[in-house]
């Protein structure tokens, strides 16, 4: 099946997004073999939606986002396997927020994650998800540089196989 991810945007948004220059030093696609049988390995969930731990973490960067459209707070947020519905903020001014805060699975199903590990589709689950801001236009090198490394980093220490990317 493929999907659109335009169908619901602004035309002009298509020709903006839809080829984005690539940064130095990323030339060729990034591949990394996926070498562990998925029956046992530990995966984790990284969401785009902007979501957060409601009273125990702050709020990705609404304020910035405002000043610049074309800016995403490039922070992320450790979200852990023990979240349960109504545990989950969510703050992204570009996406609308009503069907991730009535169902968190909607951008993080971690529900659906113990499912596939409980009828022995997927090993385990990671302890700990990961939350970012989506629409990246101008944080890309931040991203690069010190975002994805430290999620690389917590991946690292918690052994994890695969990370899943549940975009919104």
């Amino acid at each position: 099946m493929e999907v659109d991810s335009y169908r619901f945007l602004p035309r002009s948004f298509r020709a903006r997004y839809e080829g984005p220059p690539r940064l130095p030093g990323e030339e060729e696609p990034v591949w990394a073999p996926f070498t562990a049988r998925l029956a046992e390995a530990r995966v984790a969930l990284l969401s785009s939606a902007g979501l957060y731990l409601e009273g125990s973490q702050p709020p990705f960067d609404a304020a910035g986002e405002r000043a610049n459209p074309m800016w995403g707070d490039p922070s992320w947020r450790a979200i852990p396997r023990s979240a349960r519905q109504g545990d989950l903020g969510m703050m992204h001014l570009h996406v609308n927020d009503a069907d991730v805060k009535a169902d968190h699975e909607v951008a993080l199903p971690l529900r659906g994650l113990d499912e596939l590990v409980a009828s022995g589709v997927v090993g385990a689950s990671a302890d700990t998800h990961f939350s970012v801001m989506g629409y990246q236009e101008e944080g890309l090198e931040v991203w690069r540089d010190r975002t994805a490394p430290e999620i690389v980093e917590v991946l690292r220490d918690e052994r994890v196989d695969g990370l899943v990317l549940a975009p919104v």
